[in-house]
C-alpha cells in the first residue's frame, strides 16, 4: 500500500514532463527543433524562446509518433494579428493578405533577410513565384525590377492605389527621376499624357522590348494620339530618317516637357543644326557652314524656322520640302512646279512675260524672272541665281557661284534704285532698268558687245 502511494506521483511526473519541458523553453534547447534558430534574424518570440504565444499544446505527451501534440493558437492571419497591426487596411489588398496567407511570403520562425521573407535580398524570386515572369523579363528591364526591389514601388500588403502602388503613379516615378521632375517644374509645356493618364500611358513600369520601356515602339507609340501625323506619313514617299531609327520621335521631341513649341528640346534651328551642322553625317549638307559669316539669311531661317521650307516628318518632295520645287538645275516653269517658293514670294511671279507689278527684276515691263525660268528648252530653276539658306550677295545671290555640275558659276549682282546689273558665267554683264529700259540691239545692249541670245543665257 505504501509502495503505491510512492509510485503514483512518479508516474504522474513522467507524463507531465514533456509539457513542463516545453513550457520551460525546452523546444529550442534540445535537439528536436534546433534548426528553427539557425537563421540570422529569428522571429522575436523564437529569439526569446517563447513558443507558447503561437503554439498550443493539445496533448499531454510530446513528441508522439504519428500524432500532433501542438496546434496553432489561431489560424492564418488572425494569429499574426495578435501581435502585428493588421496590414493591408486600404481598399486594395494583396491577395495573400486578403486571404490571411501570411506564410505565402514570410517564414514564421525566422529568416536570413529582412521581414522574415522567404527571399528578401531579391524579391523577384518571391514575387514571381505567383506573378507571370513574362511581363518582367523582356529585353529592357526597369532597374527596381532587375534588382528585385519590387517593394520600391509596391506595398506588399495593401494601399489606396491600384496595383498596390505606394502612391500616385507620377509622384512615384518622379521620386527617383529627378531630372524629369526638375524639367517639368521649369517648363512651360507638359506633354498631356503625363498629366492626364500618367507615366504608364507611355512606359511599361516593369520591362519592355522597346527603348526607354515604351509600351510600344516609336513612332507607333506616338501615333496612338497623333493620328493626323500618322495618316500623313503612311502615304508619303520620303520619311525624315530619325523616324525610322530606334529613338523615333524622341530624336527631335522631348517626350515629357519643354519650353519650346512642339515639345522640341531646344529651339528649332539649333535642333536641326544638331544633325545638319557638321560633316559627320554625310551625305547631309553642313548647313552651319553655309550660314557662317553670311550677311544675307533666307527669311525663314532668320526667324529660326527650318520648317518654313522643310517638313520635319515626311513628304513626297525631295529634301523633305513642304511643297514641290525642281530638283534639277534646268526646270522650265509649269503650274505648281515652283509651289515651294511661291508660297511666300509673289504667286504671279512667273505667269506673265510683261508686268509692272509682280516683280522688280524687269527691264521696263519685261519680266526677267519669266525670261530666265519660263523657257521650254532651258528654263533655269531658282538655284541658278539664288541660295536657299544664306549668301553674301543681294537677293541671296552667291558671289562664289551656284553649282553647275563640277563648276561653280561666277555671279555678281549689283542693285540700283531702278534696276541693276548682272554679271554671270551664263552671259556677259547686262544692265536692266524699270524706268528707262535698256535697248538690246542685235549686237546686245549698247556698248556690251552681247549678242541677242544673251536674253536667254549661254547655258
Amino acid at each position: 500500500m505504501l509502495r503505491s502511494h510512492i509510485l503514483a506521483p512518479v508516474v504522474a511526473l513522467f507524463f507531465l514532463l514533456p509539457s513542463l519541458c516545453a513550457a520551460a523553453g525546452g523546444c529550442l534547447t534540445g535537439t528536436c527543433h534546433i534548426t528553427v534558430t539557425s537563421v540570422k534574424r529569428p522571429h522575436d518570440p523564437v529569439k526569446s524562446g517563447e513558443c507558447a504565444p503561437c503554439h498550443k499544446q493539445n496533448s499531454p505527451r510530446h513528441p508522439v509518433a504519428g500524432e500532433k501534440s501542438f496546434t496553432l493558437a489561431l489560424q492564418g492571419g488572425k494569429l499574426c494579428a495578435t501581435c502585428h497591426d493588421s496590414p493591408g487596411k486600404g481598399p486594395v489588398s494583396h491577395l495573400p493578405v486578403k486571404e490571411g496567407e501570411c506564410l505565402a511570403c514570410h517564414q514564421p520562425h525566422g529568416a536570413d533577410g529582412r521581414f522574415l521573407l522567404k527571399n528578401s535580398e531579391d524579391l523577384s524570386g518571391l514575387c514571381l513565384s505567383c506573378h507571370d515572369k513574362g511581363a518582367f523579363t523582356k529585353e529592357h528591364v526597369h532597374a527596381p525590377v532587375a534588382t528585385g526591389s519590387c517593394s520600391s514601388c509596391h506595398d506588399p500588403h495593401g494601399t489606396v492605389a491600384k496595383t498596390l502602388l505606394k502612391g500616385p503613379v507620377n509622384s512615384l516615378c518622379l521620386s527617383c527621376h529627378d531630372d524629369i521632375k526638375n524639367l517639368m517644374s521649369t517648363s512651360k509645356v507638359i506633354h498631356p499624357p503625363i498629366e492626364v493618364s500618367g507615366c504608364t500611358s507611355c512606359h511599361d513600369p516593369h520591362s519592355s522590348n522597346n527603348l526607354n520601356l515604351g509600351v510600344r515602339k516609336m513612332p507607333e507609340l506616338c501615333f496612338e494620339c497623333h493620328k493626323t501625323i500618322e495618316s500623313q506619313l503612311v502615304k508619303v514617299k520620303r520619311l525624315h530618317k530619325p523616324l525610322t531609327q530606334e529613338r523615333g520621335c524622341g530624336a527631335c521631341h522631348s517626350p515629357h516637357a519643354s519650353n519650346f513649341k512642339k515639345l522640341l528640346p531646344v529651339d528649332e534651328k539649333t535642333l536641326c543644326l544638331g544633325c545638319h551642322g557638321d560633316n559627320k553625317l554625310a551625305p547631309l549638307k553642313n548647313i552651319a557652314d553655309e550660314l557662317k559669316g553670311k550677311t544675307q539669311i533666307h527669311g525663314p531661317i532668320a526667324q529660326g524656322r527650318c520648317t518654313g521650307c522643310h517638313d520635319p516628318h515626311g513628304t513626297d518632295n525631295f529634301r523633305l520640302l513642304t511643297a514641290p520645287y525642281p530638283a534639277t538645275y534646268y526646270a522650265p516653269y509649269t503650274e505648281g512646279a515652283y509651289a515651294l517658293c511661291l508660297k511666300c514670294h509673289e504667286k504671279n511671279l512667273l505667269r506673265f512675260a510683261d508686268t509692272t507689278i509682280y516683280t522688280k527684276f524687269r527691264n521696263g515691263n519685261r519680266n526677267l524672272h519669266y525670261v530666265h525660268v519660263v523657257n521650254n528648252l532651258k528654263g533655269r530653276s531658282c538655284r541658278a541665281c539664288h541660295e536657299p539658306h544664306a549668301a553674301n550677295g543681294p537677293k541671296l545671290t552667291n558671289s562664289v557661284g551656284s553649282t553647275f555640275g563640277e563648276w561653280k558659276i561666277p555671279f555678281k549682282l549689283e542693285i540700283t534704285e531702278t534696276g541693276g546689273r548682272c554679271a554671270s558665267g551664263c552671259h556677259k554683264s547686262l544692265s536692266y532698268d524699270r524706268l528707262s529700259p535698256v535697248e538690246y540691239h542685235p549686237a546686245g545692249p549698247a556698248g556690251s558687245g552681247q549678242p541677242p541670245s544673251a536674253r536667254q543665257g549661254a547655258h
